[in-house]
């Protein structure tokens, strides 16, 4: 087979279908008999295989953070052969076969994306956003707005999908000024339970309450500002991890261990870590 990689372009052009097709009935064929010979394939469930599903979302987004692609292209495969294991099983059942996962998917990609499909109207992200929650709404019947946030979300992944998912409905900020008064007001309402820095007159329940107020609306200010926490945060933990290794390296060398060295100390690494390892403005 022709390698295009040196073409990017080659790659998304429809030339390619043929051997993309190929490629999907090659895996099948090859997961079909896997799954009749192979004895740790033949006793694998849907709930065996969950967890490792979960593992292997991980690993392609640390892929993703290290923007690298060889080992993506890796993860992404191992992620694919999981899917169709998922429905191979329930073909086994009797459920569905994969040919009625896709094109069940197609078919919802179709009816959410009037504008491109249909003869409605989007000219904007946000009317697309809009347009595909109530949409969404309309397919759940009675079900709640909220109904389709799965309950095992991390917690600030979960509150950005929540936010999202009512300002869908038309339930949101007007303005950016709003929502940082808002943060303002969570921030006392912490300082007041928190005793102004004095723990000993804290109520650890209520304090956990406000400053989960706190996060939220921190979490919505970002969505107005075009913010991803996620991902902002996650740049923090890389930059903080950077700057402590370099702390450590940096001690070691110098023949002082962590342990033994005053926070001061320690600070004065910290310090030289921000000024050698600094970025260009705007890098991650």
């Amino acid at each position: 087979m022709e390698n295009s990689a040196s073409d990017p372009t080659a790659l998304l052009t429809n030339a390619r279908r043929p051997a993309q097709l190929a490629a999907f009935g090659r895996l099948l064929d090859v997961l079909d008999r896997l799954r009749t010979e192979c004895p740790w394939d033949k006793k694998q469930t849907l709930h065996s295989l969950r967890h490792l599903t979960i593992e292997e979302t991980y690993e392609i987004s640390d892929a993703i953070l290290r923007d690298d692609l060889p080992d993506l292209k890796k993860e992404l495969g191992d992620v694919m052969l999981h899917l169709l294991f998922y429905a191979r099983i329930a073909a086994e059942k009797g459920a569905f076969d994969i040919a009625d996962v896709l094109n069940a998917q197609c078919e919802k990609l179709i009816s959410r994306h009037p504008h491109i499909y249909g003869d409605v109207q989007a000219d904007d992200e946000d009317a697309v956003k809009r347009n595909w929650e109530q949409l969404k709404l309309q397919e759940k019947g009675n079900k709640g707005v909220l109904s389709g946030v799965p309950t095992s979300l991390p917690a600030l992944v979960k509150a950005m999908r929540i936010q999202e998912k009512a300002r869908g409905a038309g339930f949101d900020w007007e303005q950016p000024e709003q929502v940082w008064q808002k943060v303002q007001e969570e921030l006392g309402e912490f300082g007041e339970e928190y005793g102004h820095g004095n723990p000993g007159q804290m109520q650890a329940e209520r304090a956990a309450d406000e400053f989960g107020d706190l996060l939220f609306s921190l979490v919505n200010f970002a969505r107005f500002a075009g913010i991803n926490p996620e991902e902002a945060l996650e740049r923090t933990n890389r930059k903080f991890i950077s700057r402590f290794q370099y702390l450590e390296g940096a001690a070691s060398a110098n023949g002082q261990r962590l342990a033994d060295l005053t926070l001061a100390e320690m600070d004065g690494y910290w310090e030289e870590a921000k000024r050698r390892l600094a970025q260009p403005k705007g890098a991650n």
